[in-house]
């Protein structure tokens, strides 16, 4: 067998384990940052509060607004707070919007961050920013973007709900989905988002079952590192683009989105490279958008894009802004194909491949 490739780990360092979250404040100190500014959603701002309290003197206070798809206006008021503050670091406690937030900040101003996980996200390992201006999601890709720490604590993600760990666990899966036949795809990575996807789909029906069991929830957040993991090592594709499209443009809930797109950006390319979509067939049995989708279904996912308030007459704009400046992908990309996948997953129909 002959192999080429170039592979570029994580810089991230990571602490896992039931508990790991205690030592938010020695991570802190081995930045040599004495200034946290912890950051949240206003759902999980009680969660930053009590986080703050617990740093002691080593936070100088909370920034609470973060926000899905990361609008720009909301990310320049956490700046200038930070700036006001004084804040040498940020710990973001939470999902992908707070930690989209953290990673808005550093690319602006470099400040270090650590990054706390709550949900299945993944996006806490990745050099990739996806924000929001003028109704329109854009990525930027760069090593100042990527967390300096990560801490997963199971623990933290008992409470999580059933239909956000589905969803926030369906979105970690499209991420080593791509990975698969990414242009820049390489061994390491491959096997990384086999492990991944195999640990989230051992994992979601048992949470779906016995929401607050622990071996289950630590297997799930593994699986979720990992297929973020290799997320940030390759170039995203059709799936990723399209989600962006309609979260930025149509203000769709993120990890919804993900979910219901899944099957059918997949299904589209495997109809293409069947022979690097073969380990989602062995996870998942069938075709890989059929089995992805019948997986789906059966945990609970959201399947349909008309469930959000889209409407047919978006679809035509939404094709035409996901093929402006289309992300590399195996299959071309045309208005017409991608008007078609739109509608199937708009209509919630099982893909045809």
């Amino acid at each position: 067998m002959t192999l080429a490739f170039s592979y570029q780990g994580s810089s991230a360092r990571i602490l896992f384990g039931n508990g790991a979250s205690a030592e938010v404040g020695k991570a802190v100190e081995d930045l040599q940052c004495r200034r946290a500014l912890v950051l949240s959603t206003p759902h999980q701002a009680a969660d930053a509060e009590r986080l703050a309290k617990r740093l002691g003197p080593l936070a100088v206070g909370t920034f609470t607004e973060a926000t899905m798809h990361t609008p720009v206006e909301v990310t320049e008021r956490a700046v200038a707070h930070a700036a006001a503050l004084g804040a040498d670091c940020v710990v973001s406690l939470g999902g992908g919007s707070t930690t989209g937030l953290g990673k808005a900040m550093a690319w602006r101003t470099d400040i270090q961050q650590i990054v706390i996980p709550t949900t299945y996200a993944g996006s806490e390992v990745t050099p990739i920013l996806g924000q929001t201006e003028d109704g329109i999601k854009t990525t930027i890709r760069s090593p100042k973007i990527t967390p300096e720490v990560v801490i997963y604590d199971p623990e933290l993600t008992l409470g999580l709900p059933v239909t956000m760990s589905v969803t926030s666990g369906l979105n970690a899966i499209a991420h080593a989905a791509e990975g698969l036949y990414a242009p820049d795809r390489n061994p390491i990575a491959t096997l990384m988002a086999i492990e991944g996807m195999r640990a989230l789909k051992e994992a979601l029906p048992t949470i779906i079952a016995s929401p607050r069991d622990g071996e289950a929830r630590s297997k799930a957040l593994y699986g979720a590192w990992l297929c973020g993991t290799v997320l940030g090592q390759i170039t995203m594709s059709l799936h990723h683009k399209i989600c962006h499209t309609l979260g930025g443009s149509f203000d769709t809930p993120h990890a919804e989105t993900h979910a219901v797109m899944l099957p059918h950006t997949i299904g589209f390319n495997a109809s293409v490279v069947p022979e690097l979509m073969a380990p989602i067939s062995a996870i998942f049995g069938g075709t890989p958008g059929q089995g992805l989708y019948d997986f789906a279904q059966a945990v609970g996912s959201p399947m349909a894009l008309k469930d959000f308030g889209l409407t047919e007459a978006d679809l035509d704009r939404a094709a035409e802004i996901a093929t402006k400046n289309p992300y590399a992908n195996p299959r071309p990309i045309d208005r017409a194909s991608i008007r078609s996948l739109l509608q199937d997953a708009w209509s919630g129909a099982r893909p045809p491949y």
